[in-house]
């Protein structure tokens, strides 16, 4: 289950009952009633603009998503201004859209979360006068789900008997301690004279026992007919919580000012890997396909509304299978190939570029927090002052020193990023070249759009984001101060100028105190910067040096002797040759370093040596001293640590005369017996589920069929007439038609076939399903939708 939401902006919020008026207000984003994202403070405004981007996976089931706005006050109390409850069932409703939803008053009667398992039984008794009366059990089985209330939850339950004349005095059942399942084991017996069954019913209410002199918390309440009890004796059954119906009077929506909302939830079932490999292969093999334009991949992003949904997706997939560096270089090749302007290539909001964007999101992540964390945190404790709008000068400040400040936090995170590459991940780099490339071919013209094509990404779209909220990107615990966030703002408007290699740089900014203060930074050292770290597979050499190396065995009969080699590590590769400038004896990719560690020095008795451990050897190295020794464990390390085939063990010692040194173990395959002190990161494990990834895409085909139709019926339409393309179909790249025509009817049968496979799934689910189970609990709005939507045989059965 995946859920994508969008915090937008709120408007016309109740002013402040004070002189200034104004509010310092956040957005929460909450499953039901427990907050799982927070926005930055906006302060000063009764319309704030969040704008932030929160993505997560859903790990329980909820009724209500909630958007709760709060205002936070000078002595930094919080209280509620109002919220938007959507229901799970109505999510598909404002599915991927913008929607303005007007805030409803918080009453704590309406707050209600959670499950209750509870048992009625109804039996007739005789009395010791002879009179026969009937007698009702309750008993609260278990309570799942319910919320803590100022850190603490100690629920306990009160039954009422309540009839259309009277109602019964409540009997209260025991606490427990915490929100953990639990049960009372003590019944609650009620004596009632005869009267019609079907006008009483049995209310629970749940408490919160709080030790505040305010009173117990209302969790809340059931409310169940006992006509139940009509056909048997007795009732056992989950229950959702629902609110009092009697809550305090809400105040009108208007008085409480609207929130502008873009919410996007998915929920998938899964199915096993085989039934997805058709529809998977399709995909796959869209780098290969001759155009680009009439592959599966890129169709994708063509029915798609919005680019992002297609790129998520795709690139988590072609990522997980190793060829997100292929497909990225075609659609980019083919984007650059249709880019006029070179001064405006990879900057639109294309499949190519969101697709990059979330590469570098999933395996540059480490990258980005061993290059930014330790500037970002320099600044977040220093707490200069940075501000250079001479308008928004506090008293005491002084511009001059401001500037300096400002200019110093620049040239560090400058200098950080552009010293950087030994730590860029090789398939960053790969997809780096390949852009380069691209763009060199096709605007022969333009020497610095081979430059300005990655530096586009690398700080326009992957650092200066994370500068300008680095709370999003785990750079920090928490959103930062608004003195912070002014700074880092001032940050990344500076290293996006500087990145883009604009020749009129000054001009860029909408500012005249940026364009002043930019002027520190028009000395060509600073595009030289930009042009080289643009550039991670020229000639980028990381390390040389003559090192001992020994024969890896790679010849069956071949001597395994040491022998000096010059060595050259760059960020693709890691070769050796007889001297300097002959062409290499052995070339290992930066992809194929498995692990990087020293070596015992009792295997050859021979010091400062060191292994690097490839996926069928091992090649052994001396180093000329231990000093040198540990900078070439260290940058190798570094190079490759992005590398999701790293190992978690090695031997420490070699493999001679039939075993090794360390382990005696006689294969020369045996797993390491020591753990890595340089092994991958638990930061950058990607963890990607490939069959969730193509049943994610196989979603957004069966959403836009039909797109797909319409794009058939352009591809039949360019096929037979070469007049003027239709504006219906003028949406759509097709550069092939027969091509793209006999992928899109591959495309659909595809689709097709999953679709009846869930068809069948949620069949097989609906038979088995039992309403009041703790599944789904009586209450459940969501199941009652789906129950609507079966066949009416189908429905009965339940």
């Amino acid at each position: 289950m995946c859920f994508l939401c969008f915090s937008g902006e709120a408007k016309n919020l109740p002013s402040y009952p004070g002189p200034n008026k104004m509010r310092d207000c956040y957005c929460t984003v909450n499953l039901d009633q427990e907050e799982v994202f927070r926005t930055k403070i906006v302060e000063k405004s009764l319309c704030p603009f969040y704008g932030e981007d929160f993505y997560c996976e859903i790990p329980r089931s909820f009724r209500h998503l909630s958007f709760y706005i709060f205002d936070r006050d000078v002595f930094r109390r919080d209280s509620i201004i109002g919220k938007v409850a959507i229901r799970k069932e109505d999510l598909q409703k404002y599915h991927n859209r913008d929607t303005w939803f007007q805030l409803q008053h918080v009453d704590a009667d309406s707050e209600v979360q959670g499950q209750v398992h509870l048992e009625l039984r109804l039996s007739e008794v005789i009395t010791d006068t002879g009179v026969v009366c009937h007698k009702l059990a309750t008993r609260v089985v278990e309570c799942q789900g319910l919320p803590i209330v100022n850190g603490q939850c100690d629920p306990y339950a009160t039954v009422t008997l309540a009839g259309p004349l009277r109602q019964v005095a409540p009997s209260a059942g025991p606490g427990w301690a915490g929100p953990k399942p639990c049960s009372y084991s003590k019944k609650s017996h009620f004596d009632f004279e005869e009267e019609d069954v079907d006008k009483l019913e049995i209310r629970v209410d749940l408490w919160n026992a709080s030790n505040l002199k305010f009173g117990d918390e209302f969790l809340g309440e059931l409310r169940i007919p006992l006509k139940v009890l009509r056909q048997s004796g007795s009732h056992k059954a989950w229950y959702f919580l629902q609110p009092r119906d009697n809550g305090g009077k809400s105040l009108k929506p208007d008085d409480l000012g609207s929130l502008r909302l873009n919410v996007v939830y998915t929920e998938d079932h899964v199915f096993s890997s085989d039934y997805y490999s058709p529809l998977r292969e399709l995909l796959l093999k869209s780098a290969d396909v001759e155009p680009v334009s009439a592959s599966a991949a890129h169709i994708l992003g063509e029915v798609c509304r919005e680019k992002q949904e297609a790129a998520v997706p795709l690139a988590r997939l072609f990522l997980h299978a190793g060829r997100v560096v292929a497909f990225v270089s075609a659609i980019a090749s083919a984007e650059v190939q249709r880019t006029q302007d070179p001064n405006t290539i990879f900057r639109g909001n294309s499949l190519t570029s969101k697709c990059i964007d979330e590469t570098m999101k999933l395996a540059g992540m480490h990258y980005l927090h061993v290059t930014l964390r330790p500037a970002i945190e320099e600044i977040c404790q220093s707490h200069k002052s940075c501000e250079i709008d001479p308008v928004k000068l506090k008293d005491g400040e002084n511009l001059e020193n401001n500037m300096e400040n400002l200019r110093q936090y620049v040239d560090h995170i400058f200098h950080a990023i552009t010293t950087s590459g030994v730590s860029c991940p090789t398939v960053m780099c790969d997809i780096f070249f390949s852009l380069r490339e691209a763009a060199a071919k096709r605007f022969k013209d333009e020497p610095d759009v081979r430059y300005t094509a990655v530096s586009s990404f690398i700080f326009l779209r992957f650092f200066a984001p994370a500068i300008l909220s680095p709370n999003l990107f785990q750079l920090t615990p928490h959103h930062t101060d608004p003195q912070t966030s002014r700074t880092l703002t001032l940050i990344s408007k500076t290293i996006q100028t500087l990145g883009s290699l604009s020749k009129s740089k000054s001009a860029s900014f909408k500012e005249s105190y940026m364009a002043t203060f930019y002027e520190f930074f028009n000395e060509q050292k600073y595009a030289d910067a930009v042009k080289n770290v643009s550039d991670p597979r020229g000639p980028c050499v990381l390390h040389n040096r003559f090192m001992i190396k020994r024969a890896q065995g790679r010849k069956r009969f071949g001597m395994k002797n040491f022998k000096k080699r010059w060595f050259r590590l760059t960020n693709h590769e890691f070769t050796y040759q007889k001297s300097k400038g002959d062409p290499p004896l052995c070339s290992i990719p930066i992809e194929n370093i498995l692990a990087v560690e020293r070596l015992e020095e009792e295997s050859f008795k021979m010091k400062n040596m060191f292994q690097v451990v490839q996926p069928e050897r091992a090649l052994y190295i001396q180093a000329n001293n231990c000093v040198e020794a540990k900078d070439w464990i260290d940058i190798l390390t570094k190079v490759s640590q992005c590398n999701q085939k790293r190992l978690s063990v090695f031997h420490p010692s070699a493999y001679l005369n039939g075993h090794w040194l360390c382990c005696r173990a006689s294969s020369d395959t045996a797993a390491g017996c020591t753990p890595c002190t340089g092994g991958l990161p638990a930061s950058i494990q990607l963890d990607i589920d490939g069959d969730r990834e193509t049943q994610r895409i196989y979603c957004l085909f069966h959403t836009h069929m039909a797109r797909l139709e319409q794009m058939q019926e352009a591809c039949g339409s360019k096929s037979v007439y070469d007049g003027p393309e239709q504006e219906e179909y003028s949406t759509f790249v097709i550069d092939d038609p027969r091509e793209t025509y006999k992928t899109l009817k591959q495309v659909i049968a595809g689709v097709g076939a999953l679709e009846q496979e869930h068809a069948q799934y949620r069949r097989d689910k609906f038979k088995k399903t039992k309403y009041g189970s703790q599944e789904h609990p009586i209450g459940d709005k969501s199941f009652q939708s789906y129950v609507r939507q079966q066949p009416e045989t189908s429905a009965h059965s339940i």
